[in-house]
């Protein structure tokens, strides 16, 4: 059981990026309109840039696959949007929100540095070819 709990935080984890990724591709239009209601210039440029880190980070973290490599993509990410966003600390909410990020970018950073764990593509990938038909990989 122990060997799918990183499993379980990165499924965890990545969801919140894909679904805040896919939103951002659906709806276009009224994030590039909450973009510039907070000052940002060339809202266009950074959505496309938020949707590649946020759905490429999220499926690498989800997957396992150069998940190291996915967590970080995911803290550039966070770190400019919790910044931008999520500062005005008078509003509970925004507070809120701001804690909840903080607690998000823990978990990436513990994928940043110990890896996806052994259920994954990044664990097969190590496996002699002896013993990749036994490997638990999603």
């Amino acid at each position: 059981m122990q060997k799918f709990i990183p499993l379980f935080g990165r499924i965890l984890l990545s969801t919140i990026f894909l679904m805040s990724g896919l939103g951002k591709i659906t709806d276009f239009a009224n994030t590039q309109q909450f973009m510039a209601a907070y000052g940002m210039p060339m809202t266009a440029f950074f959505i496309v840039c938020a949707i590649i880190l946020e759905v490429g980070g999220g499926l690498s973290v989800l997957l396992g696959y150069k998940a190291r490599w996915g967590a970080l993509a995911l803290v550039i990410f966070l770190i400019p949007a919790t910044l931008i966003f999520h500062t005005k600390f008078s509003d509970q909410v925004q507070m809120i929100m701001f804690m909840k990020n903080m607690a998000i970018l823990g978990g990436l950073l513990l994928v940043a540095s110990f890896g996806s764990g052994p259920v994954s593509v990044d664990a097969r990938a190590t496996l002699p070819n002896s013993q990749k038909h036994d490997a638990h990989v999603i």
